[in-house]
């Protein structure tokens, strides 16, 4: 918008002056004093001549310069005060007076009072420059004030060229702020003419069927999908019960790729403020493409792999990549100090042969010895771990620590199983997920040698965690899997960065602090990375899992 300095213009002072003759001395030194920017000065000789009953119409002129003083004297408060009578009244100079008063409301940090007096200014030229006022205070306030009073005020050009600036100032827009913007630009739909509340809205993209399973009735309680879903579903229920204003909208991509390019053609997709999953990688690779041209964040919700992201602007994974997963075990490893001889023993899924690689590099060169690394199964998961010396009657072991690489509860149960019988006591570590095998008890063993990798993992013995549990069995009548509690957890952990009061730019608000508790799991670390770099080591004691120091 055409741009004006923002000052007090002289000619209210010069038409002013003129409005009253003969004036009192007193009245003329006040004059010369304001003209002269000596605000003090002026301030206590315009105040004598306030008094209507005494002065009549000289002192609406009074009051009008002792505003003036004021707000030059830095005194907004006492501006209005001197203001609000004469802008208020019905003389000649009212709508120079509302002009003055909106400019002392804004200095006064009452922005709503001030867009009220300005809307009541008839004079075209005084409200051009009270439209010109509003824009240079209004342009770096929060967009929820913005938004929220669109609609009450989106007549005053000022407002609406400020609201645009603070749109354009932000990196990412949520749906609700896509609206107003295009409402100002004039390129809203008819159907989207209004600016709707501040509402979280959430996109779901799963496979729940595919080629050989086209029925959703036909999906069975126990396919993780079916329990992410749940999750999801279960969080935003608690949300909204609590009070936050949030929608979710729930796609199948049927696992076919040109089914998906269909599906992101939706306007419901394309006005999302975050876009949770697919899980597959043609799919997600299709998703991430559409989230970065959308600048909506999209968010893959189980996967580990997902180190091109970081590349990325818009694209997330809700669990450590395997760089991250990797860097927490050197680390940890570095801390405890159990020695420098490992065995790796991995399994076949890419996360683990990826990792494997990872670690063998990364110990490498923090000067650890790689005594064993090979891919196991589960009918050689016992001769890996009898090779390095956990067998009957063996005292002294080749290595120090071992690290088992697999989520597989057939490669899981034999290595358990033996390290249960010979009542091993070397450092193991291995992934969050054998805490979920029901053959493994492990406060049964004679030493606590198991140790787990952090991945996003549960605080199963928590207050949080024990309550979700027993609302989640009263509403479905089954105890929640660990997929379903990292539904839950995602969606806590997206209402926790994206809001009406914090906003919707993920990113910003990721980047606040380095770590953010969870509150079904321990926590999160995403600043400066589109993945959770918090991956501590587990143990347990006395049936309590806790992180290691």
């Amino acid at each position: 918008m055409k741009k004006f300095l923002l000052i007090i213009p002289v000619f209210f002072i010069l038409s002013l002056a003129i409005a009253q003759i003969p004036t009192p001395d007193a009245y003329r030194k006040a004059q010369s004093e304001l003209a002269a920017k000596n605000y003090w000065e002026a301030i206590p000789l315009f105040k004598q001549f306030t008094d209507p009953k005494e002065y009549g119409n000289l002192a609406n002129y009074a009051s009008f310069h002792l505003g003036e003083a004021l707000l030059g004297a830095n005194q907004p408060a006492q501006a209005v005060d001197a203001l609000e009578p004469v802008a208020t009244g019905s003389w000649a100079k009212s709508d120079d007076a509302k002009y003055l008063l909106g400019i002392a409301y804004f200095k006064n940090q009452q922005n709503v009072e001030a867009l009220q007096i300005i809307k009541r200014i008839k004079d075209d030229k005084i409200m051009e420059m009270a439209e010109n006022a509003t824009y240079d205070n209004l342009k770096q306030v929060s967009v929820s004030f913005m938004i929220a009073n669109l609609q009450g005020f989106k007549g005053n050009k000022g407002f609406g060229e400020a609201l645009k600036r603070v749109l354009e100032s932000q990196t990412i827009l949520s749906a609700t702020e896509r609206d107003a913007y295009y409402e100002l630009q004039g390129k809203a739909n008819e159907n989207r003419n209004v600016v709707k509340d501040q509402v979280l809205d959430i996109v779901v993209i799963l496979p729940f069927t595919n080629s050989s399973r086209t029925n959703l009735s036909s999906i069975p309680q126990s396919d993780f999908v079916f329990e992410l879903y749940q999750g999801l579903q279960y969080g935003v229920e608690q949300l909204k019960k609590s009070g936050v204003k949030v929608n979710m909208l729930t796609f199948d991509s049927k696992r076919d790729v040109a089914h998906l390019k269909n599906l992101l053609a939706d306007p419901a997709i394309g006005s999302a403020d975050i876009i949770i999953g697919p899980i597959y990688q043609e799919e997600t690779d299709l998703v991430s493409s559409f989230a970065e041209t959308s600048k909506i964040p999209f968010v893959h919700p189980l996967s580990n792999l997902g180190d091109r992201f970081e590349e990325l602007k818009y694209s997330y994974l809700f669990r450590p990549t395997v760089s991250s997963i990797a860097d927490g075990v050197v680390e940890g490893l570095k801390k405890q100090n159990w020695g420098k001889r490992v065995a790796i023993g991995y399994s076949a899924s890419s996360r683990d042969e990826m990792l494997a690689k990872m670690l063998q590099d990364q110990l490498g060169r923090e000067g650890f010895q790689l005594v064993k690394f090979e891919q196991i199964t589960a009918s050689n998961a016992s001769s890996f771990l009898q090779g390095v010396g956990i067998r009957q009657g063996q005292s002294r072991m080749g290595v120090d620590q071992i690290i088992l690489l697999t989520d597989d509860p057939t490669i899981a149960q034999p290595a358990f199983s033996l390290m249960e019988s010979i009542t091993a006591s070397i450092p193991t570590l291995v992934m969050d997920s054998w805490l979920g095998f029901n053959f493994a008890n492990y406060e049964m063993l004679e030493f606590p040698n198991f140790y787990f990798i952090g991945n996003n993992t549960l605080n199963f013995y928590g207050e949080p965690m024990q309550q979700f549990r027993n609302r989640f069995y009263s509403k479905y009548l089954t105890f929640p899997s660990m997929n379903s509690a990292l539904g839950v957890e995602m969606i806590n952990w997206v209402a926790s960065n994206m809001s009406d009061s914090k906003g919707f730019d993920l990113r910003r608000n990721l980047d606040q602090k380095a770590f953010q508790a969870g509150q079904l799991t321990w926590g999160f670390n995403f600043q400066g990375t589109h993945n959770n770099q918090y991956v501590p080591l587990f143990t347990l004691e006395a049936g309590e899992l806790k992180p290691l120091d």
